[in-house]
């Protein structure tokens, strides 16, 4: 079975590498899935043979520990920046004063996202970290693993036994978008650029979630031993490899040919699909990097130019004040149209009521509008000389423009809130649109316009109505006939066997996205349990802090919230977590408490594999555990328990070897024998 395993791998690896590298897939969508899940079935029944390279892995897990760090064998350090041609043309005639050589340079794009060092031992990735202070970073390994681009075994097998190749991870723009959207959903602060949101996401400590927002990025620049001596063949190399390295690069042998290039993607930078926020220029070949050297902080052989960030100036004709889901109030610039970086711009985001106080923003003021970094056009300044005389201030509304519920805003937070959330009609329309998508109850063939259509005609005033419905009542709407009707009919009953996770986050608690809701309901395993949880032991569950606790809490406090889950409830939706049957019993009869961090694995993998294997998962060190597998910063307190009570301490090596031998566990188990295992790291 252990080749099989491996065969589906290397099937997986070079199909990905044809996807994601080549460009050029050979198999469909639903062949490579088909796969995909096969290898996962596999190593479920044989976690064994577990390899934390398995392209698996792509999907993340739930582990939930501090970073630990590396020190680079190779510092990363940082480009020093120029403004204009002039300091190319001194950076130029430094090199060839310093050399004696006329060089040839790489010109590269420069991708505004966050640095990563990917480090490879023969041909499988081995450990991916952060720049950090460029000297030492965080090691974000398992965050990695789950970007597609990334390849986690190599192409070929002219590549060094070791060696680091860098680059940069960004967020794609419809990424971006519907990262923000999720966002803006959960009632949580959105992320001003795509390269706040790549930093962001590539340090957190839940890799599922890394998984979701789907992270790219391009790989630059390689450190070994066995390298070609010029920097452009080592990236086609890397290319082959099986690395995804930008088409986007030049060699140039003149300064006209890098002003060429600047001058080319200063205005074609806009038709692409993530952000760029300059030009690379680097000398290509290695013997005259090693002449040149390197400052305390740069490389004197690579410079990078900025981009300037285009403005446009345009008049502000009014502005609005949108109502989110959660309530929160966003106020809207409309604008006269202007072009601006390949677009027409018409509206722009004021975000709050600091900002607009911070802008001193005036009626029919003439703005200047940026895009330089960011996707939503922002208004960046007003060119106070053009102020028409008498203008007045532009003022943050007090009421709901919906439903005139006067505003609050919550301390520490910058935006408005309409408190009316069961009565202002765009929340009610908001939170049913949120409950039927498709990552909360899926009820599909339902689009924003039919909610609107069915709350504006009396049919629905919350989610519960939905389980009403009659099929006569829909196919009576516009652009809805009978077999649609039907379908959506059907959909809204299958939505009752969606599971309990999904429905939690269905309820649309403010700051309970899904995989805050696939905590809690993994904690507290039902509703009920829920319902009768104080607001201390709430923040016991894995990612609850005290604000999303404090959400919760008031949320089941709220009677009508009461009343609307009670009719739900009813309806048959599930409210409590199904237990699955163990896949094998070989560890039945056997208790485990699972302490510490560990590079390749989460606790909450582990706890599965234990699950899924018949053992159970303990939460404190007792008479009762019989083994605490203990993995790096163990807690003090469980080891010298563990030590007092004669609980064998295992590493998470010496579990994957009880796994594979579980007879003898049992019979050791049985035997009471309390020798300590060795041990943990």
């Amino acid at each position: 079975m252990k080749n099989k395993i491996e065969e589906l791998r290397n099937t997986l690896n070079y199909h990905n590498y044809r996807y994601y590298i080549m460009n050029d897939p050979e198999i469909t969508d639903y062949d490579y899935d088909r796969l995909l899940k096969e290898l996962e079935n596999l190593e479920k029944e044989y976690p064994e043979y577990y390899s934390e390279n398995s392209p698996t892995n792509r999907v993340g897990n739930d582990i939930n520990n501090t970073f630990l760090q590396y020190e680079h064998r190779y510092p990363m350090l940082s480009l020093a920046n120029t403004y204009s041609q002039d300091e190319i043309t001194d950076f130029h005639n430094r090199i060839i004063k310093e050399t004696g050589e006329e060089p040839e340079y790489v010109c590269e794009l420069k991708y505004d996202g966050t640095a990563i060092s990917l480090a490879y031992q023969h041909g499988e990735l081995l450990r991916a970290v952060t720049r950090g202070d460029g000297n030492r970073g965080d090691i974000v390994t398992e965050n990695v693993r789950t970007i597609r681009t990334m390849p986690l075994k190599l192409q070929g097998d002219d590549f060094p036994d070791y060696f680091e190749i860098r680059g940069e991870i960004y967020l794609p723009h419809s990424s971006f978008k519907k990262l923000n959207e999720e966002r803006e959903e959960a009632g949580e602060a959105l992320f001003a650029n795509p390269r706040n949101a790549a930093a962001g996401t590539l340090k957190l400590q839940n890799s599922s979630v890394v998984a979701k927002r789907k992270l790219d990025g391009f790989m630059y620049d390689i450190h070994g031993d066995n390298l070609a001596d010029n920097h452009y063949d080592n990236l086609m190399a890397a290319k082959k490899w099986g690395f995804r390295v930008s088409e986007q690069i030049k060699k140039c042998s003149s300064l006209e040919e890098i002003f060429d290039f600047i001058n080319y993607w200063d205005k074609e930078r806009y038709k692409l699909p993530y952000d760029t926020d300059g030009v690379v220029i680097k000398v290509n070949k290695y013997s005259l990097r090693r002449q040149l050297g390197t400052t305390s902080k740069s490389p004197k052989w690579a410079v990078a130019y900025k981009f300037k960030a285009e403005q446009a100036g345009t008049e502000l004709k009014s502005v609005d004040f949108q109502v989110g889901r959660t309530g929160a109030i966003t106020p809207v610039a409309n604008l006269e149209p202007v072009r601006l970086a390949g677009t027409t711009v018409k509206r722009a985001s004021l975000h709050n009521e600091d900002q607009i106080k911070l802008l001193d923003l005036h009626e029919g003021d003439t703005v200047f509008v940026e895009k330089g970094g960011e996707i939503i056009p922002k208004i960046v300044g007003v060119d106070l000389s053009a102020r028409k005389e008498g203008a007045l201030p532009v003022k943050f509304i007090t009421k709901c423009p919906v439903c005139t519920y006067r505003l609050v805003k919550i301390e520490g937070e910058a935006r408005h809130y309409c408190p009316n959330v069961n009565h202002c009609p765009t929340q009610i329309v908001g939170s049913i649109i949120h409950f039927i998508s498709r990552r909360a109850m899926n009820i599909e063939g339902l689009g924003e316009e039919t909610v609107q259509l069915l709350y504006d005609n009396g049919l629905i005033a919350d989610p519960a109505d939905l389980y009403s419905l009659k099929a006569e009542q829909l196919s009576v709407l516009p652009r809805l006939g009978d077999k649609s009707a039907d379908n959506i009919i059907k959909s809204i009953e299958n939505s009752r066997s969606v599971p309990f996770p999904r429905v939690l986050f269905a309820l649309g608690i403010r700051f309970v996205g899904e995989t805050t809701a696939k905590n809690i309901a993994q904690h507290f395993k039902s509703l009920d349990n829920i319902l009768k949880t104080s607001r201390e032991e709430l923040v016991e569950a894995e990612e609850v802090g005290e604000k999303i606790a404090d959400s919760i809490f008031a949320f089941f406090q709220d009677e009508e919230n009461l009343i609307l889950v009670n009719r739900l409830k009813n309806t048959g939706v599930q409210f409590e977590l199904i237990e699955e049957e163990p896949a094998s019993r070989i560890l039945e009869g056997i208790s485990f408490v699972i302490s510490g961090s560990f590079e390749n694995y989460s606790r909450d993998e582990l706890k599965k594999i234990v699950e899924d294997n018949g053992g159970k998962n303990l939460s404190a060190v007792s008479s009762n555990t019989d083994y605490l597998i203990a993995g790096y910063k163990t807690g003090e307190t469980k080891l010298t328990k563990a030590r007092k009570l004669g609980t064998k301490i295992i590493s998470l090596t010496d579990f994957m070897y009880l796994i594979k031998d579980a007879g003898s566990i049992q019979e050791e188990s049985a035997s009471g024998d309390a020798t300590q295992t060795t041990l943990f790291g």
